[in-house]
Order: C-alpha cells, then sequence, then structure tokens
C-alpha cells in the first residue's frame, strides 16, 4: 500500500478548497489534512497538522500567501495554486522557496495531482504563465544584483548602525522589496509597528527614503554621509 501525501489548502474562497479538497481526496494516495482561509491561518494549520505538501494562493485577506511563503517553506514544501499572473509575483514566490506555480485555468487534474507528488519529492512544477515569467526573468537577470545583505554584512552593518535584531530583520525586508504590508504579514505585526520599526531604522541609518537606506544597508553609501531625501 502506498504511502499517503498529506496536503493542506490554503485559499479564502470556500469553493476553490471544497474543488480541490473533493479532487485530491478522491486520489488514493492523496489526503486533505486540513484546510485554511489565509496565511495565518495556514501556519497555525501546518504547524498542527504537519502536512507533506501545502498548495498556497496569493491574494488573501489578512496574511496574504507571500508573506507567509517564508514561513511555511520551513514546514512543509509549498506549491504555488493562484489566478495570479503577474511575472513579479511569481519571481517573489521562487525566490522565497516556493517548490512550484501553478496559474488556475492552465492545468488539468491530472496535472495537480502529479505536481503534489512531485513537489513533495523536490521536482518543481510551473504552468505556461510561470514558465515564462521564469524564463524572462533569467534572461533579464544576466548581470547579477545585490538585493538582500549576506549574513556576515548584517552582522557589520546591524553593528554599524546600531540595529537591533528585529530592526536589522525589517531592513533586511525592506531591501528586498516588500512593502510596509508586507512586512508586516511577514513579521506578523501592525503595519503602526512597522512605520515605528522604519522610522527608528532610517533615523540610525541617517535616511529620509528607502533607497537611501537600503543603499547604507548594502554597504553602496558611506555611514558618515546624510541624505539629501
Amino acid at each position: 500500500m502506498s504511502i499517503r501525501v498529506r496536503v493542506l489548502i490554503a485559499d479564502d474562497d470556500p469553493v476553490v478548497r471544497a474543488g480541490l479538497s473533493a479532487l485530491l481526496s478522491a486520489t488514493e494516495d492523496l489526503r486533505v489534512v486540513a484546510e485554511a482561509r489565509d496565511g495565518r491561518e495556514a501556519l497555525r494549520l501546518t504547524r498542527l497538522h504537519t502536512p507533506d505538501v501545502i498548495l498556497l494562493d496569493v491574494r488573501m485577506p489578512g496574511v496574504d500567501g507571500i508573506s507567509a511563503l517564508p514561513h511555511l517553506v520551513t514546514l512543509a514544501p509549498v506549491l504555488m495554486l493562484t489566478h495570479s499572473r503577474d511575472a513579479g509575483t511569481v519571481r517573489e514566490a521562487l525566490l522565497l522557496g516556493a517548490g512550484g506555480y501553478l496559474v488556475h485555468g492552465e492545468f488539468t487534474a491530472d496535472d495537480l495531482i502529479r505536481a503534489v507528488r512531485d513537489v513533495r519529492e523536490g521536482r518543481a512544477h510551473f504552468t505556461t504563465t510561470a514558465a515564462t515569467a521564469l524564463l524572462a526573468n533569467l534572461r533579464a537577470s544576466s548581470q547579477p544584483q545585490r538585493t538582500v545583505a549576506s549574513s556576515t554584512e548584517r552582522m557589520h552593518n546591524s553593528m554599524t548602525y546600531g540595529l537591533s535584531s528585529r530592526e536589522a530583520e525589517i531592513m533586511d525586508l525592506i531591501a528586498s522589496g516588500m512593502s510596509n504590508q508586507q512586512i508586516a504579514g511577514a513579521c506578523f505585526i501592525s503595519e503602526k509597528t512597522v512605520k515605528n520599526h522604519i522610522n527608528r531604522i532610517f533615523a540610525k541609518l541617517q535616511s529620509a527614503t528607502r533607497s537611501e537606506a537600503i543603499a547604507r544597508w548594502l554597504g553602496t553609501a558611506r555611514p558618515e554621509v546624510t541624505g539629501h531625501g
């Protein structure tokens, strides 16, 4: 008897959840162990049910899929299953650790079942839109760009600018291009708290804008140079 793959579905649409659950549960070696309505609930239920694979939507109220993704991938392989076709979103999801990206309307039931099995084993799956976005990104990134400080740089910069560990974490997220809302979701704090942290970070980095702060954090500006807004 084959070992069943335990699946968690995270999608804010109850119709989508019901359809996916019926499809997967009818497959002999797949079993849906939990359903979540947003990223926060997905994280809680993942810790509770320890699924083998997580099917994760991108756009959900509260904590969205992209914000929850870095936390979920430390617990189980994640397969993005979404209507979102945005190339930037595809790229961000893959950089954050997603094991595949399927766009609704571009795959059959058999494709989905195969993808769930394969992602559990570490084999990536993409539908046409996601594969095209990935190819375009590879072609556009022929010259590597630094977007996030390494752990060594992070420690050095934290000491240089006097940032706390939480401030350093948030500064890394700013440098990765996240908005205040995404940072709030990723850190499970309010946007107001994020803004308070950013105000303190900007003061310590002597920066008036995000771009100035990122330049200092990544080492492309000297600490003693004051920004001009």
